[in-house]
């Protein structure tokens, strides 16, 4: 009788995408601003990250909004690591956009019209506000639930307390629902806002410590708080200036935050809503965040695009703007003019230019180790030093390329860790640029639309 082989079931509420770049968790810097060797996913680049730290500084200080930073370096140096490091290191609160220098040709908006998207969604604002909350420790809930056949609606009793006083609330419909979501239970410390009757759950009381229910490891014990069971409190919100604009510019209001149809945001609508924010901030109910627009191979960008930024720039709520490139001397596209990286001299002028230089063998290996662990491969010592030589002789990505496919080549003869023979197998299976060339010399006739005269292809391949 054939063997019964059951289907492998996974469970699928939490599924993690590993990306080229999610391993990184900051700059990997030292308090004194030193990168540190191996730290935070970050590996070399020293120079590039020490500056990359000083920006970090002059952004937490408030000191550097309206300029621009550009990172430029040979493919596969590190550069959006950089940035992604950078981000990392601001913190949740600080708005970071991401955007690639050719997504702009494709949308159904004009081009100055996708920048200025993408500058307000870089631009934080914390909002201040005053609400009342009812905050204190639950001493009992009572719930009278009518009978069954009855239309009568449940009615309850909640008794809260501070270290000063205690009060009955009557409890409504709305309410009793609310505290049962939240499973308030006496003991716990809550707090309740008067104008929307949102509860929060603050933790238990520290006098129901020793209590014997079982109890979570993430439960969270509070002080009973002290003084008025009412008070005011200051709620911040952070949003940022494109989240405010959709709000106001569609009909649908903040819906259109969720269905991503924004289309074009006319200018009336962002003067008002600056003009607002403007008069926030003086009344002390707002304050600016500026945050970082990156804009990755910038190099794609037009004439007339480096002129929106040039202006963009100088405006006083501009974020900190982060353009990536691994081009060298170029043409400016849009013009027959060239210029380094591409871009326009007077744009290169407001730029601070940070470089990165190739990874040096040892560097590369510790990549490929932390690669490995981040895709959860286990891998012996030759493995990774035949992998270092590829990816010497090759590319860092291609290498980073191999490391899955050789932990399927592992999987496949049942094998528990990847050795030098797997990587091996998937080295002759997937071919480098230097090899695919090679290839492309040797059998070019055979392809369509070979430009390339014969005699030039000798040559290549014999210099090869």
């Amino acid at each position: 009788m054939a063997e019964l082989k059951l289907s492998e079931t996974r469970d699928l509420t939490r599924i993690e995408r590993i990306g080229a770049h999610s391993h990184i968790r900051g700059l990997g810097l030292d308090a004194s601003l030193e990168p540190r060797g191996v730290s935070e996913g970050m590996v070399g680049q020293a120079s590039a990250r020490k500056a990359a730290g000083v920006i970090l500084q002059m952004i937490k200080e408030g000191k550097i909004a309206g300029r621009g930073v550009l990172i430029a370096g040979q493919p596969g140096t590190g550069k959006t690591a950089i940035a992604m490091g950078l981000a990392k290191s601001l913190g949740q609160e600080t708005p970071f956009a991401m955007l690639a220098g050719s997504e702009l040709f494709s949308l159904e908006m004009s081009k100055t019209e996708a920048l200025m998207q993408a500058f307000r969604k870089a631009i934080g604002v914390r909002i201040k506000e005053e609400n009342e909350i009812i905050e204190g420790e639950v001493v009992e809930v009572q719930i009278e639930r009518p009978a069954a056949g009855g239309a009568a609606a449940k009615t309850g009793k909640l008794t809260l307390k501070t270290t000063e006083m205690e009060t009955v609330y009557d409890l409504g419909a709305k309410m009793i629902e609310a505290l049962g979501k939240e499973k308030v239970q006496s003991g716990d410390v809550i707090a309740i806002d008067k104008a929307s009757g949102k509860i929060t759950k603050l933790g238990r009381s520290f006098s129901r410590s020793r209590d014997y229910d079982a109890m979570g490891p993430q439960t969270k014990f509070v002080q009973c708080p002290d003084g008025e069971l009412q008070k005011r409190k200051e709620v911040v919100h952070c949003v940022t200036l494109h989240e405010i604009d959709v709000i106001n510019s569609r009909t649908q209001g903040f819906l259109a935050l969720f269905t991503g149809d924004t289309g074009e945001i006319r200018s009336e609508v962002r003067e008002q809503i600056d003009s607002k924010v403007a008069e926030w901030r003086e009344e002390g109910k707002a304050e600016i965040v500026p945050g970082v627009l990156f804009i990755d191979e910038v190099h794609m960008l037009d004439i007339e695009c480096f002129s929106f930024l040039n202006r963009a720039l100088e405006n006083e709520m501009s974020p900190i703007l982060v353009v990536a490139t691994n081009r060298g001397i170029t043409t400016i596209r849009g013009t027959n003019y060239k210029s380094p990286h591409g871009i326009p001299i007077d744009l290169l002028d407001r730029l601070l230019i940070i470089t990165t230089q190739p990874y040096t063998e040892d560097e590369l290996r510790k990549i490929l180790e932390i690669r490995c662990q981040e895709e959860d491969v286990d891998m012996s010592e030759d493995a990774k030093a035949l992998l270092t030589k590829i990816g010497v002789e090759t590319s860092l990505r291609y290498a980073i390329h191999l490391i899955t496919s050789a932990d399927l080549a592992c999987q496949k003869r049942k094998g528990k860790m990847v050795e030098v023979d797997d990587i091996s197998r998937v080295y002759t299976l997937f071919l480098d640029v230097k090899r695919s060339t090679q290839y492309l010399m040797e059998y070019q006739e055979q392809y369509m639309f070979n430009e390339m005269p014969t005699g030039e292809a000798e040559d290549n391949a014999m210099a090869s």
